[in-house]
């Protein structure tokens, strides 16, 4: 795990970055693609989303009795609804980039404007590690144009 600091502007100028942003998508994409067939399936992103363990007892209640198998399948159902705009049944990759900058816009409307220090897995292709790490890249430049004026 690593830990970096991040507030709404670096999320957002990550987002702003056209060439960057799609290519941490693009790389997330195709990551999750695992039969390589150019779309998400339910079953691929699920998959995904199961990553993030969100429906872990250490996040919450512990008394509280686990999700009924229903309320799971609802769950990722919904989101996969999300990013499945066109209804087609899977998820094309400009569906996946679309969500993933609105998903991103939430994250930085909700960092607002006051530094977070979040630990995050160690996971380069991470979009908020790639925010962090482009902002770390912008600040690293300016500081050399300085040290050369």
């Amino acid at each position: 795990m690593g830990v970096v600091i991040l507030d709404g502007s670096t999320v957002r100028a990550f987002v702003g970055d056209e060439a960057a942003f799609r290519r941490g998508v693009d790389a997330r994409f195709a990551a999750l693609d695992l039969n390589g067939d150019g779309v998400l399936s339910r079953c691929e992103l699920r998959r995904a989303l199961e990553t993030f363990r969100l429906l872990e007892a250490d996040f919450g209640d512990d008394a509280a009795p686990p999700p009924q198998p229903e309320e799971v399948a609802a769950l990722y159902d919904a989101v996969f609804e999300q990013f499945d705009v066109d209804r087609s049944g899977a998820v094309d990759r400009d569906e996946f980039c679309a969500e993933m900058r609105r998903i991103m816009l939430a994250v930085a409307d909700g960092l607002g404007s006051s530094p977070v220090q979040l630990a995050l897995e160690d996971d380069p292709a991470g979009l908020l590690q790639q925010a962090a790490d482009l902002e770390a890249s912008k600040l690293a430049a300016a500081a050399d144009q300085d040290k050369r004026k």
